[in-house]
């Protein structure tokens, strides 16, 4: 018997994991699945910009620079950014997850028998079998938009309830950007010659930590990593600058 062509050559069970896999595909993005968009967005955009600040502050302070105008000008120019960023990122991300309903939809009619087909194989999957998994495929297949709904989430694994606005993804990187600058601003006030620097460290440990928690990982190494990367990335920095100067090489 000739496979239907909505299968493209392939039986249920290896359309529905190819189903699956593009499902995956389509919910990851920068801000992952698991921790909620808005506190992903603020985590990332705290931790790069208590990165770059320091950066920065390393490289003015190296070239004896007054730090403080350029840093506010940075901060508020990346504010713009991280936030502009952020919500194209939402905005992209519900363009696909409209692009794979819709296309879900057009399956859904005209391809019936093969949509329950997938729904048998997803329902035996989870233990139904004989008149119940027949019973249970009979309800779904009834209501257009509940066998919408089921083959979104069960077939490709998204859930529609997870994807945030947008404009409150915006929103947290807004707030990751704003705590981490008044945060080294802060350090830099208080301590000139290294606060913006440990402001920064701590910023970024603080960041790390949330994102660890909100994910249900591990706390201590998260901040360590990060600390870790981000003492590896300032000290090629400064230990670049220094062999530039040494080696009479013009910057």
């Amino acid at each position: 018997m000739q496979e239907p062509a909505h299968f493209k050559g392939k039986d249920a069970i290896g359309h529905v994991a190819e189903a699956q896999a593009q499902g995956i595909i389509s919910a990851a993005e920068i801000h992952g699945t698991e921790i909620p968009g808005h506190l992903s967005a603020g985590a990332d955009s705290a931790r790069e910009t208590s990165l770059v600040l320091a950066s920065l502050w390393i490289i003015l302070t190296y070239f004896h620079v007054p730090v403080l105008a350029p840093l506010l000008i940075f901060a508020g120019s990346w504010l713009i950014w991280k936030t502009g960023r952020s919500a194209w990122l939402g905005w992209s991300r519900i363009e696909r997850l409209h692009r794979v309903v819709e296309q879900e939809k057009w399956e859904i009619e005209h391809h019936r028998q093969q949509e329950r087909d997938e729904l048998g194989v997803l329902y035996a999957a989870k233990g139904f079998e004989g008149k119940l998994l027949e019973d249970v495929l009979d309800v779904l297949m009834a209501d257009g938009d509940r066998l919408l709904r089921v083959m979104v989430e069960e077939e490709l694994g998204l859930s529609l309830e997870s994807h945030e606005h947008p404009l409150k993804q915006a929103v947290g990187a807004a707030v990751g950007v704003l705590f981490a600058s008044i945060f080294c601003f802060f350090g830099l006030f208080l301590y000139p010659p290294l606060g913006l620097v440990i402001a920064a460290f701590a910023a970024l440990s603080a960041a790390a930590a949330l994102a660890a928690w909100q994910e249900r990982n591990r706390i201590v190494p998260a901040i360590v990593w990060n600390l870790g990367l981000g003492i590896l990335s300032l000290s090629f920095l400064y230990f670049f600058l220094n062999a530039s100067v040494v080696s009479g090489i013009k910057i």
